[in-house]
């Protein structure tokens, strides 16, 4: 029984003939090439085409447990055996495998640190690639509740900030500075999402130490136990932040399966009715309002936005506001402060934002001083 998420090369090559230990390789957009090399007793577990619903509209979508049951069986998998996964870049989508296993009730698999790169690099043996021809496994698949979360859930939670929902892109697609790789996927972010590129825990294939990675999730996690979504571009690699995040004793963990390739696409030209607004997209709108009613939002009135709202949240406020009239914007702000009472509170500093805003190009405009004063009535009316 493995009691850790990760295990060593050194660890692996040490119990590589255990009766009951099975190595699978998890290496995504892999097939079957027997001029290839692999860690011995490896057996190809094939994410794409045998443990997605490949049904699915986008990549990667969770399986079946009918599905994953079979086809875990069909590598030789029992319910006793002892999982240690690897893929070819070190850390990449063993971390999916390692998630599903989980998912589907069995605990008693790990990660390989440094996977393939590391294990060649120590000078341990290999292989040639081999198809598994051994005897069907008896694993049995019992799904566990919460693992995965799907567009729904995420939804919710987005609303309601009842989970913190990590990212493991790279900052510059988080924050729509980079196109996304996937042809036709709009830039964006899911709205109160967090920034952690998985990257950031690895160092050269390998994980940091554990100091240094609980000290990265402890900047984005606020306690251990805080209900927490992890999401990416497919559903890959925020099993590598889930797997960091149970190496450094956090629990509550899922994982946003179709992640920003879903949400991008399911929300595109789309967005919530002003009722279910976050307070963010509430104040990035009427800031948006405000520094237009001139017919020119500046530079500087951009920027200051910019520092209150995140970025894909100003992106997609703007979208709806350039489709909206002048009646309509007013109407909008009016139902999204009338379904949530987020300024009880805190009335003040909105104000200060919406005046500051208007400032920000150096003088507020009449018709800005007009609207600031309608909009102080709006806001005071429950």
């Amino acid at each position: 029984m493995i009691d850790k998420p990760l295990v060593s090369v050194q660890w692996l090559n040490e119990h590589l003939y255990n009766p009951n230990l099975v190595v699978l390789d998890g290496t995504i957009n892999k097939t079957f090439d027997t001029n290839l090399q692999q860690i011995p007793k490896a057996r190809f577990f094939d994410i794409k085409l045998k443990f997605s619903d490949i049904s699915g509209e986008f990549p990667s979508t969770f399986p079946s447990k009918e599905q994953f049951q079979e086809e875990a069986r069909k590598l030789g998998i029992n319910k006793n055996s002892t999982i240690v996964v690897y893929d070819d870049k070190g850390i990449y989508s063993c971390a999916r495998v390692w998630w599903l296993f989980r998912a589907f009730g069995h605990f008693n698999v790990a990660v390989l640190d440094g996977g393939f790169p590391k294990w060649i690099k120590s000078g341990y043996p290999t292989e040639t690639m081999s198809e598994f021809k051994g005897e069907t496994g008896d694993f049995e698949a019992k799904l566990q509740q919460g693992y995965m979360m799907f567009f729904e859930d995420v939804q919710k939670a987005s609303a309601s900030n009842s989970h913190i929902i990590v990212d493991a892109r790279s900052s510059g697609r988080f924050n729509g500075e980079v196109p996304e790789p996937r042809a036709g996927l709009r830039s964006g972010t899911i709205p109160n999402s967090v920034n952690l590129p998985f990257t950031d825990l690895l160092m050269d294939g390998v994980f940091k130490s554990e100091d240094d990675v609980k000290t990265l999730f402890g900047k984005v996690i606020e306690t251990k136990d805080t209900p927490t979504i992890f999401s990416c571009g497919s559903g890959i690699t925020a099993c590598v932040l889930a797997l960091g995040a149970e190496m450094s004793g956090y629990d509550n963990l899922s994982v946003y399966d179709g992640s920003w390739t879903e949400w991008g696409t399911l929300n595109s030209g789309r967005l919530e009715h002003p009722s279910k607004w976050t307070k963010e997209q509430l104040l990035a709108y009427i800031l948006i309002y405000v520094s237009n009613l001139d017919l020119n939002e500046s530079w500087n009135e951009r920027e200051y936005i910019w520092r209150r709202v995140e970025k894909c949240v100003y992106q997609q406020m703007h979208e709806q506001f350039e489709k909206d009239n002048d009646y309509q914007s007013i109407q909008n702000i009016i139902e999204a402060v009338k379904a949530h009472d987020y300024y009880r509170n805190d009335l003040a500093d909105l104000f200060a934002d919406i005046k500051l805003m208007a400032f920000a190009d150096g003088n507020l405009h009449q018709m800005e001083q007009m609207v600031y004063n309608c909009l102080r009535n709006i806001l005071k009316v429950r």
